[in-house]
């Protein structure tokens, strides 16, 4: 059975209303509608801000991108100190 009731989100064009879901309506009926404009939420600052409020901070070793392999999957800590040189063997 058809329904004689709904509530739609639609697309107009200029010239017609496109309902954006499949309407289950009796074909040939008239319908009233009330017209509700639905605004796109502004945007408050700029993207770097919006970045910037979203992303957070991981607290971690002061040493993680030196340690990453140690931190991570447990392998011995290489050499400390800026001059330290990495020995791979």
């Amino acid at each position: 059975m058809k329904n004689e009731e709904a509530t739609a989100t639609v697309r107009f064009d200029g010239e017609t209303l496109h309902p954006l879901t499949p309407l289950d309506l009796v074909p040939d009926a008239i319908y009233e509608i009330t017209i509700k404009a639905r605004h796109k939420p502004e945007s408050e600052g700029t993207l770097w801000e919006l970045l910037e409020e979203l992303a957070g901070t991981v607290d971690g070793p002061s040493d993680w991108t030196t340690e990453h392999d140690h931190d991570f999957h447990g392998t011995p800590k290489r050499e400390q100190g800026p001059d330290a040189i990495i020995k791979r063997g």
